[in-house]
């Protein structure tokens, strides 16, 4: 109990004292790299101990960084994840073989080097990133997946050379900081390409295409898109996605079998294989088998979570963290090839996204439970549920997530569909 209660302390010291993007918004992103370096430096430069692989993009960073660790570990290497945000405990951020850092661990580290803190006043995705490098080092993982956690020119994490550098797909969020057009989000996400390090493209658009091509020598740059291509996807009995995927360049792979659901892991799946390929390149040792496996495996190897993920049947329960309007689409794409007799959406935003914009593209079909989730940028229910109006959204709004879903539930009835979404903290209210 007593090491638990110093683990609450921890947290709640990071939480307080230390901004937070996920609490607080745009005024805990820092506009260059300086405290990152610093905090390096402070600890010995520990991310230069093991190999990494940099995932940045809009939306699919996180089911390619999760599929990637699985199929390294698949593959022998002792596996770093780095993700964020977490849902139900912070150490779900930093994982080695799918196992969360020990609470013991983050408890020394904040211990060990809480003067340095004090005095550097880092944000909390700084110190987070230093804690994952350091913990990283002392576990000596072979490869550690690196997710960005915003941008990326001046996301934390880009202090970083790695093996390969990845750019999931590009789309309108944060245009706050990252800028209000598609063109300049690309520019700051294309921020992590590094001279001679491969870059792989998940989705490019016309807009963004010449970005990259500007930021990169033609040779580093290989397109998701023009390497492998799903041809076709069906769901197996016990609800895996199946996938018979085209090489454009080489071999397929065919029944390429995963417990991630959602239109949108066709496209991550092509990221997927071809970063695989740049890592052969370089000198990995993955075989087709621990590909196949891998994919299969991704939810037991690394706790991912989240993504079209079932709740429950019966009436069927869906939660997807799609949140912005990219994100959004694919879940409505979602929906749309999911039968249900009557839509229940338990909905709740943050202040700070283009919420308009996403009420919108959100089906007219359903019923509406607007919600909010217990962190302060959640936007109020009431709120939202007048703007869900304005948009033509049916509903009512309720305090918490927990009694929204609880209407939900009591409303619908077997062959109904209830989705939660709307923001990650919903979310991670829900699973």
């Amino acid at each position: 109990m007593e090491k638990n209660n110093r683990y609450e302390e921890v947290l709640t010291y990071l939480y307080d004292q230390l901004p937070m993007f996920q609490r607080i918004g745009a005024s805990a992103y820092k506009a260059d790299l300086n405290n990152s370096y610093a905090i390096d430096a402070h600890l010995g430069y520990p991310h230069r101990k093991f190999k990494t692989i940099h995932v940045a993009g809009t939306n699919g960073k996180g089911s390619v960084s999760n599929l990637l660790a699985s199929i390294l570990m698949e593959a022998g290497y002792k596996t770093g994840l780095y993700t964020s945000p977490h849902l139900r405990d912070f150490r779900e951020r930093i994982r080695v073989n799918g196992q969360m850092i020990e609470k013991e661990y983050v408890v020394s580290f904040v211990d060990a080097h809480r003067v340095f803190i004090n005095q550097l006043s880092p944000s909390f995705f700084e110190l987070t990133m230093g804690m994952c490098f350091d913990y990283f080092a002392q576990q000596q993982v072979d490869v550690a997946v690196i997710e960005v956690g915003l941008g990326g020119r001046l996301d934390s994490t880009n202090i970083i050379t790695p093996d390969v550098s990845v750019i999931t797909n590009i789309g309108m969020d944060h245009v706050a900081i990252l800028g209000n057009t598609i063109e300049l989000i690309a520019a700051e996400k294309a921020g992590i390409i590094k001279p001679n390090i491969p870059v792989v493209i998940g989705e490019v658009l016309p807009e963004t295409e010449p970005v990259f091509r500007s930021k990169a020598q033609p040779d580093q740059l290989h397109f998701a898109q023009q390497c492998y291509h799903v041809a076709l996807s069906t769901q197996t009995t016990d609800f895996n996605q199946n996938m018979q995927v085209d090489g454009l360049r080489g071999d397929g792979y065919q029944n390429l079998e995963t417990p991630l659901l959602g239109l949108y892991q066709q496209k991550n799946t092509a990221t997927v294989l071809t970063i695989v390929d740049q890592l052969i390149d370089n000198g990995y040792h993955i075989d087709r088998d621990a590909v196949y496996r891998g994919f299969l495996n991704v939810i037991t190897n690394t706790g991912f979570a989240g993504r079209w993920q079932i709740l429950g049947n019966n009436p069927l329960m869906i939660c997807d963290t799609g949140h912005n309007e990219d994100g959004i689409k694919q879940v409505v794409a979602q929906l749309k090839t999911t039968p249900y007799k009557k839509l229940h959406m338990v909905i709740g935003m943050v202040n700070d996204k283009d919420v308009t914009t996403v009420l919108n593209l959100l089906p007219r079909d359903g019923v509406y439970y607007f919600t909010r989730a217990a962190i302060a940028r959640s936007m109020d229910e009431k709120t939202l549920a007048a703007m869900g109006e304005k948009a033509g959204l049916t509903g009512k709004s309720y305090p918490t997530v927990a009694t929204a879903i609880a209407q939900a539930k009591k409303n619908a009835g077997i062959n109904d569909l209830i989705f939660i979404g709307g923001s990650t903290f919903v979310v991670a209210e829900a699973v």
